[in-house]
């Protein structure tokens, strides 16, 4: 069961440092319209089109970046809970 935590908290870690770079792409003109930019982009941007949804930009500054990881913090945290949850009842 550990080595399912571990595995768990790798793809969260890996997904978080996604979105930080897909942030950071934007300050380098011509970075997204690589290969490397679209694909990221193709992870990363579904998961932060649902908060652009709810949190619009403000004026020049996008603030979802910024509650979608921390959601993706809190969603980490919940998973953790019910592994260890799982792994107590076994």
């Amino acid at each position: 069961m550990q080595t399912i935590a571990n595995i768990v908290g790798l793809a969260f870690q890996i997904y978080f440092f996604l979105i930080i770079i897909y942030v950071l792409m934007s300050w380098i003109p011509g970075l997204r319209e690589s290969s490397f930019g679209e694909l990221v982009e193709k992870l990363v941007e579904p998961y932060l089109g649902v908060f652009r949804s709810i949190i619009p930009p403000l004026g020049m500054i996008d603030f979802s970046p910024i509650i979608a990881l921390f959601a993706l913090r809190f969603i980490e945290s919940g998973i953790y809970i019910v592994l260890n949850w799982i792994n107590g009842m076994l």
